[in-house]
């Protein structure tokens, strides 16, 4: 391939681109809780957490702050602080709680525990009530040592959210993202929430575009260590790395299953998608076109697949059906479309637009191309989108103050805020589920 080509290819590229133990009752049945009238959110009321010593009062406080904040970053919840007599004296679970006094404070749901410390094997004890119907929802304990604080606390959220949403929560899921705090372009990993920072790739060179499996088994990313731009895939359970087989550019990984990876390469002399295997083996080519093929992004049933092609002139966002391989423009609107990202839902693509004034946000887009909607405005470059497991949130890159960051924001661009403190930029997120 002519330098020249592999220099615009790498441009183009850069434009797109815990061991916890549960025990005792689990919730069971169906439940979708009362939401607050206007608001959406579902009033509720949580209780601080009971202990018997000063030492357990210490960890009931970390564990009070570590739920509390943890329902708060999910937004479903509307805070309430519960009545000072909320609990009465009496005999039977119901005579316990005072529903009426939760009633006129606006609590839909009340949420109370105890948290105690055996030999150091730490035991949070927790009821979840109905407070119109009177009643007691699920009661569940969970159990860890102390250095699991996080995992148990989150351990009750992701239960709690589950249970009165009937939808899976971002608790436990992972976000990788690249970082130059050490000087260089690195893959690091955290916790949903920011959390957890940890630097998974050492090539003191440029490493960009990470993707996890599904499975979280698996870390996509291209690499510049061999002086061209080269996908590695490295299994994290063992710290094996394997590098794509063919020579030429390959870059922009995806996930289609646990077992996949959507990539494109440049050995038969055009820019075109592949499937290649966790070995680095290509398996099947998936686009042909005149036009670079870029950033793929695969349908949740991994049926269909989003990219981004200049087969038209400038970038736009194509679908493609896998079965068939008919493919059908997804984008009219903006000159350059880029970096799709399809909700874990299966109905919206999240996706970047450099507008005619050189302005870069977040819009997202109706599979179908309907319900065009921006997300991201006036504030200097947004990209990079990632949806979150559950498909409420997106985490994506921003440079409003100044230097590029990553921020989340709710899934209608609702409540955009940074997601962590670190040094340096980071860029280029993806959201990925569960890590082994």
């Amino acid at each position: 391939m002519p330098l020249s080509r592999q220099v615009f290819s790498v441009v183009f590229l850069l434009m797109t681109a815990l061991p916890l133990h549960l025990l005792a009752a689990e919730p069971g049945g169906e439940y979708i809780a009362i939401r607050k009238e206007g608001s959406g959110k579902i009033a509720l009321a949580l209780s601080k957490l009971d202990s018997r010593t000063t030492e357990e009062s210490k960890l009931a406080e970390h564990l009070d702050t570590i739920i509390h904040e943890g329902l708060d970053y999910v937004g479903s919840f509307s805070m309430i602080s519960p009545p000072l007599n909320v609990k009465n004296k009496g005999e039977g679970e119901n005579h316990l709680i005072n529903y009426g006094a939760l009633d006129s404070v606006g609590a839909a749901v009340y949420v109370c525990g105890a948290v105690t410390n055996t030999l150091g094997t730490i035991t949070l004890d927790m009821e979840v009530y109905d407070t119109s119907e009177a009643k007691l929802l699920f009661r569940k304990t969970y159990n860890g040592q102390a250095q699991q604080f996080r995992a148990i606390g989150y351990a009750f959220c992701s239960d709690l959210v589950e249970f009165l949403t009937g939808k899976k929560s971002v608790f436990g899921s992972k976000i990788v993202f690249v970082s130059n705090k050490t000087g260089f372009k690195e893959i690091y990993e955290c916790d949903f929430d920011g959390q957890g920072v940890e630097q998974l790739t050492n090539s003191r060179t440029i490493s960009l575009t990470p993707s996890l499996s599904p499975d979280g088994r698996y870390l996509a990313y291209t690499d510049f260590s061999s002086g061209r731009p080269t996908l590695y895939i490295r299994d994290l359970s063992d710290g094996k790395t394997s590098a794509a087989e063919k020579s030429g550019v390959s870059i922009d990984p995806a996930w289609k299953n646990s077992r996949e990876v959507a990539t494109t390469l440049s050995f038969e002399g055009d820019q075109a998608i592949y499937l290649i295997t966790t070995g680095g083996v290509v398996s099947r080519r998936l686009t042909n076109s005149n036009g670079i093929d870029v950033s793929p992004s695969f349908s949740p049933d991994g049926n269909k697949m989003a990219f981004v092609s200049t087969r038209n002139g400038s970038p736009q966002i194509f679908i493609q059906d896998l079965p068939s391989g008919q493919t059908s423009r997804l984008t009219f609107s903006g000159r350059y479309n880029t970096q799709p990202s399809w909700s874990p839902l299966g109905d919206k693509i999240a996706y970047t637009t450099m507008d005619n004034g050189g302005q870069i946000n977040i819009f997202v887009i109706g599979a179908d191309g309907s319900g065009l909607m921006q997300l991201t405005e006036n504030s200097a470059e947004n990209e990079s989108p990632s949806w979150s497991p559950d498909g409420s949130m997106i985490v994506f890159t921003s440079s409003r103050k100044g230097v590029k960051k990553l921020y989340i924001m709710n899934a209608t661009g609702e409540n955009q805020r940074p997601l962590l403190p670190m040094d340096g930029e980071q860029m280029q997120p993806c959201w990925s589920l569960f890590r082994q």
